[in-house]
């Protein structure tokens, strides 16, 4: 009995105290997971917070130096040409310098300037019959072609077609001069005319 008295003493002693019992496995694996989710949500925000600052400093760096580069000026539009005169082209430089009067020439020359100015020609186109003239003749009225039978210093062809200016049309540079100019402003209107005409053709 003594035995027992000691032991339910011992029982009852227990019973007044409160035994420490460990928490079950499944309890400490919850608050480990926890914890370890609680430090990832953490270390996520610090990251955030470093990479917003860093995209900050990256913007203000780009804007920085995008205001430093000045962009290339466009070329400016070459000018366009002027349109083209509609106007008659200025005398060619081969029709030579316009005489201030007759007096510049001599022989026959001087004579086919002074009956040019009688015809109504202007001064002005005495160049181009002088060089018309001079290719043809050499205002020499007594030219001949030996192939085609052109005489004179127009260079009638055939010759006898002076006559109609004068019976002396083989020996007269006035008979000749006169034929030569009617000629001249019947088909080409001047000398300037005729003189472009035979640049191109070689006649007249």
């Amino acid at each position: 009995m003594a035995l027992s008295v000691v032991g339910g003493a011992e029982l009852a002693g227990n019973a007044n105290e409160r035994p420490e019992v460990d928490p079950p496995a499944e309890t400490l694996a919850y608050q480990m997971q926890l914890a370890e989710l609680e430090r990832v949500v953490d270390e996520a925000a610090d990251r955030g917070s470093r990479g917003t600052s860093d995209a900050d400093a990256s913007e203000r760096t780009v804007r920085a130096e995008a205001a430093q580069v000045k962009p290339e000026p466009e070329p400016e539009p070459e000018p366009e040409p002027a349109p083209e005169s509609a106007s008659e082209p200025a005398p060619s430089d081969s029709t030579g310098p316009v005489p201030a009067s007759c007096s510049e020439y001599s022989g026959n020359r001087a004579t086919g300037c002074s009956m040019l100015l009688d015809a109504g020609f202007g001064i002005d186109q005495m160049s181009c019959l002088d060089n018309l003239w001079t290719r043809e003749s050499g205002w020499n009225h007594q030219a001949q072609n030996p192939s085609s039978g052109a005489y004179g210093i127009p260079q009638s062809l055939p010759g006898d077609k002076m006559a109609s200016h004068g019976s002396d049309w083989q020996t007269n540079p006035a008979t000749q001069i006169s034929w030569g100019l009617e000629y001249i402003n019947n088909r080409y209107g001047n000398p300037c005319g005729a003189w472009g005409f035979f640049q191109s053709n070689n006649w007249y």
